[in-house]
């Protein structure tokens, strides 16, 4: 679920990225994902916004933590949005349907997998541990898609092999990656 807004404007610019949680009351994740619709079309004629992306739990998981990943042209354009009217009522109207406030935190390129209390690591850190992920991962789907699927086109295969390789970074090397060298990560909070 999306609403971009002012998308060519948007790709073109070095833009502000915004990860929120929410998690939402049992029962209530219909009514937060048809509020959350609505929301979006009306937060997308907002000026400066480029887009809103809703992540929801896996299916069949016992989660009710959603993720909203929204975008806008600068940090003015961020604030003036998170100071406006349209966002104090989207806040009033989900209140009911909700768990606590919403929990918000900017992302910078690699930090959407380097997420938790503490700051984030140094960027350098970031990339080696994003390096050790993506290689096994290119090694394997390079090797699994052709051996499953046969031979394809090169375009196609390539699509195909970096969907796999984004989805298992995703989903399963970054978060063990993280969770395995976090004290490396976060020397601090060890």
């Amino acid at each position: 679920m999306s609403a971009p807004a002012e998308d060519t404007i948007c790709a073109a610019r070095e833009m502000v990225h915004v990860a929120i949680m929410r998690v939402v009351r049992p029962g209530r994740e219909r009514e937060f994902e048809a509020l959350i619709q609505k929301f979006f079309e009306e937060a997308a004629r907002q000026p400066g916004v480029c887009g809103a992306y809703l992540i929801r739990p896996i299916v069949g998981s016992l989660s009710r933590e959603y993720g909203i990943l929204r975008s806008f042209h600068s940090e003015e354009d961020r604030d003036r949005f998170y100071g406006s009217d349209v966002y104090r009522d989207w806040n009033d109207a989900v209140a009911p349907l909700v768990e606590g406030g919403p929990q918000r935190r900017e992302l910078h390129g690699l930090e959407a997998f380097f997420h938790g209390n503490a700051p984030p690591p140094p960027r350098w850190k970031m990339a080696v541990l994003t390096w050790v992920g993506v290689n096994p991962a290119v090694f394997i789907f390079s090797n699994a898609v052709p051996a499953i699927v046969g031979e394809l086109p090169m375009l196609a295969g390539l699509l195909l092999v970096n969907a796999f390789v984004v989805a298992s970074l995703t989903w399963g090397f970054m978060p063990a990656l993280t969770k395995l060298f976090s004290r490396w990560l976060h020397p601090a909070s060890a």
